[in-house]
């Protein structure tokens, strides 16, 4: 049984220079339901004389659903003329993304966020939500293992519960729970409708946590990542959204943008099927 929706992160085809249309088509093709795009590509292919009609277009007739945006800005940067700009900068983006139907934007520590506690963050995010929701693209919040601050799930939750944002929801990566020490069991504190996306992905027992990179990243089923555990709790909290494939790989080794995307699909799928 498989109770989850798929979804490709454009960032699983960075080595093949593809442009947002690219991107869309590969991952329709290869059946995947949504797609996260990354606002580097996204302005990168309007700059160059693409326009919003023509990305809309794309998702229409794939049949695609743009499930969430990858950006930096430093929402929670302890500057506070940083942050100000930020929250410029995450505005106009989210505008843009609106256009697009875009349903999500991810909030991750990015920035210097060591001198900044987290009730400081609590109150950052909820302003960038306020911002958000007015314009109609609802901010999720994503810790990174290797953060100075919010690199756990446990301060995840401490953001998201302390916050006045009714039905907050977070990004999580199984990578980054790994990476900074986070408990898969914690998953099970959890309601499903406080994930708004889930990242999948595996790592190798080699090198250690310390030594490990984004590039390290291996397709599920492929690593040593619990990944049936992790599935498991996922749908005993009621987690219904999207798996979406998230791999920095460099070289695939020869397979073309289709096979990766396929057989991308394959493992998410096999990797984190229930079994009922």
């Amino acid at each position: 049984m498989f109770p989850f929706k798929i979804a490709l992160n454009a960032s699983t085809l960075f080595p093949f220079k593809l442009n947002v249309i690219q991107q869309i088509e590969i991952a329709a093709k290869a059946g995947f339901e949504g797609i996260e795009l990354w606002m580097q590509d996204l302005e990168a292919y309007i700059a160059g004389g693409g326009t919003v009609q023509a990305i809309n277009s794309a998702l229409k007739q794939a049949n695609l659903e743009f499930i969430n945006a990858i950006a930096f800005f430093k929402w929670a940067d302890q500057d506070e003329e940083i942050r100000k700009a930020a929250f410029t900068q995450a505005e106009k983006e989210m505008r843009l993304l609106e256009s697009l139907g875009c349903k999500y934007i991810a909030a991750p520590p990015f920035g210097d966020v060591e001198g900044t506690n987290l009730d400081e963050m609590e109150s950052y995010f909820e302003h960038l939500v306020h911002i958000g929701r007015q314009i109609g693209v609802e901010p999720i919040l994503e810790f990174w293992g290797k953060s100075k601050k919010l690199s756990t799930l446990d301060e995840a939750r401490y953001i998201l519960e302390k916050s006045n944002v009714s039905n907050g929801k977070m990004l999580l990566d199984p990578f980054h729970m790994y990476v900074g020490g986070s408990d898969f069991a914690g998953l099970k504190n959890l309601k499903g409708e406080q994930i708004g996306v889930f990242h999948v992905n595996d790592y190798p027992s080699y090198p250690k946590v310390k030594g490990l990179t984004d590039q390290d990243r291996v397709f599920p089923g492929e690593g040593v990542c619990p990944t049936s555990e992790i599935a498991e709790k996922l749908y005993e909290i009621h987690y219904d959204g999207y798996l979406s494939l998230e791999l920095f790989k460099e070289d695939f080794k020869g397979r073309t943008a289709a096979e990766v995307a396929d057989y991308g699909l394959r493992s998410v799928r096999k990797s984190y099927s229930i079994m009922k």
